[in-house]
């Protein structure tokens, strides 16, 4: 397998950490980003010239634009693109404050969406690439208490399923990775909690039991998986990782689907009828 460039956004630690290492570990090469570049001395020390410790906020689209093309300029290529900074941001819909919710939008999707831009030419003059975005089940389902972060996800798939469309005539493939619950710290120091509001007690209390009683999975199993995605010939527009993600989603697809059929009346409804055109 040939050498390839990773650049990955996040890589302090959790997923991140994981996935540099795996590329490093087998020989390739890794711009790493993180907002403190001293959480990165270790990988730096570990794997020399082959890691480009970068510092980055992915909220300052100037930042990204000059850390991107570092990485291009010290590697002379992009392979993979990894948007992984993000967190998660907790509260009902009433609890998030007006600036929680713009943060929440502003990292997990517009700093995102910067980083993806600032590839894109480096990856058409090349007419191949892997730009991976890291979603989440919370990307294709929702539940209480997360509202604003779904928001994010969702935002994040339209238009990662959009942009797979338009570049792949170059040669670059979009891929969605959507993780269920894993021991990282996304629901702990990497989280933001919204002031609450004891009307949501209840549905707070049900969500937390929710995730304490939920399996997690082992994050640094999804270093080989990562490996797998990104030596794919054909990789999937969207993939899970862990085990809960596809009987839930099959559940609540066929929930949908029975939703829209008993409505469908309404639907055909409001089309009205087509000899009217």
């Amino acid at each position: 397998m040939a050498q390839k460039v990773w650049f990955i956004t996040g890589t302090s630690k959790g997923f991140g950490r994981v996935w540099a290492e795996a590329a490093l570990a087998r020989g390739d090469l890794v711009a790493a980003t993180a907002r403190n570049p001293d959480s990165l001395a270790e990988l730096v020390e570990k794997y020399g010239k082959s890691v480009a410790a970068v510092k980055l906020d992915v909220d300052d689209k100037k930042a990204v634009d000059a850390a991107v093309a570092e990485a291009h300029k010290r590697f002379g290529r992009l392979d993979v693109v990894i948007n992984n900074a993000g967190y998660g941001q907790f509260g009902a819909i009433e609890e998030v404050s007006e600036q929680e919710a713009r943060d929440q939008i502003e990292t997990n999707v517009f700093g995102a969406l910067w980083v993806t831009k600032a590839a894109l030419p480096i990856m058409r003059a090349q007419r191949s690439g892997h730009i991976i975005q890291i979603s989440s089940i919370g990307g294709v389902n929702a539940f209480s208490s997360l509202g604003l972060y779904h928001a994010s996800k969702w935002a994040l798939e339209g238009f990662s399923q959009a942009l797979s469309q338009e570049v792949a005539e170059f040669g670059i493939h979009v891929t969605l990775v959507e993780p269920a619950g894993f021991s990282t710290d996304w629901g702990g120091p990497s989280a933001k909690f919204a002031a609450p509001i004891s009307a949501y007690d209840d549905a707070r209390a049900k969500m937390t039991h929710l995730r304490q009683t939920t399996v997690p999975g082992d994050p640094d199993a999804t270093g080989p998986a990562m490996l797998a995605l990104v030596d794919a010939a054909e990789p999937p527009l969207r993939v899970f990782f862990g085990d809960v993600g596809l009987p839930m989603i099959k559940q609540e697809y066929a929930n949908r689907i029975a939703l829209w059929e008993k409505w469908d009346n309404i639907a055909l409804m409001a089309q009205g009828p087509k000899g009217n055109r």
